[in-house]
């Protein structure tokens, strides 16, 4: 039986964190990576304190050399990587009359160009294994749009995009590739940063989601765990919203 291994970007906390954490619950080995090493380590040290197998990785996705070694020394621990969770990124507000050519930049290079390298390093190894599962986090705001984050939801709107290419591309492979926009989730980075400028109160936000609750980083990591499961294996291109049934267009 092939041993699945994980690589998860963006893991030290929030989302990434939860993502990795439930996955090595599946028996999965898991590459936590982050550009904040101390934090990953923690989190690598927590799954292995439960039983599990980690290793804590520090790659900034944007740079290929990087992202390069952290897959070199994943696969010498645990060996060839046929999951991979693309959630690391970076979110901003600005008025979009305001965007300077750098914040743009910036956005794209992380969010964008950081997914396409990281899978484009990861692939060699599901294309050999025959068998692979891509999970993209992109938001619910490339789907309905954000005030003063134009940047933001063009570049989660691309990762969508993405998505639905490489699981034309990859699916005669036995490679499938799924994409979740969280929507309301709290206790993340992004949420934290986000909480001053959000233009609802919480409790405005809470009527507007019929299970009237916050969503938590555990509930992306379920849905996860799953999309990245043998039973999912008929399901490809598509884009599972975990988001207390907000409506989306």
């Amino acid at each position: 039986m092939l041993k699945k291994v994980a690589l998860v970007t963006g893991a030290r906390a929030g989302i990434g964190k939860a993502i990795a954490l439930r996955l090595a619950q599946e028996g999965i080995a898991v590459g936590v990576l982050d550009l904040i090493i101390k934090d990953a380590r923690q989190v690598a040290n927590d799954i292995v304190a439960a039983g599990g197998q980690a290793i804590a990785l520090e790659a900034n996705i944007a740079d290929r050399e990087q992202v390069q070694a952290a897959l070199t020394t994943l696969r010498a621990t645990f060996g060839p990587v046929t999951i991979l969770v693309n959630n690391a990124g970076i979110t901003g507000f600005v008025a979009f009359e305001d965007l300077t050519d750098s914040q743009w930049d910036d956005m794209m290079t992380v969010n964008l160009k950081g997914t396409f390298i990281v899978t484009q390093e990861t692939l060699p190894d599901m294309k050999a294994a025959q068998w692979g599962r891509i999970v993209n986090i992109s938001s619910s705001s490339a789907q309905t749009g954000a005030v003063r984050m134009a940047h933001y939801s063009a570049s989660k709107g691309a990762m969508i995009s993405l998505t639905r290419t490489l699981a034309l591309e990859l699916g005669p492979l036995g490679i499938t590739v799924n994409n979740i926009p969280p929507g309301s989730v709290m206790n993340t980075i992004m949420s934290e940063a986000n909480r001053q400028r959000m233009p609802l109160s919480e409790d405005v936000l809470l009527a507007t989601l019929p299970v009237r609750r916050l969503g938590e980083p555990e509930d992306i990591a379920n849905a996860c765990a799953w999309l990245v499961s043998e039973q999912s294996g008929y399901v490809t291109g598509q884009t599972i919203g975990v988001n207390g049934g907000r409506v989306v267009s």
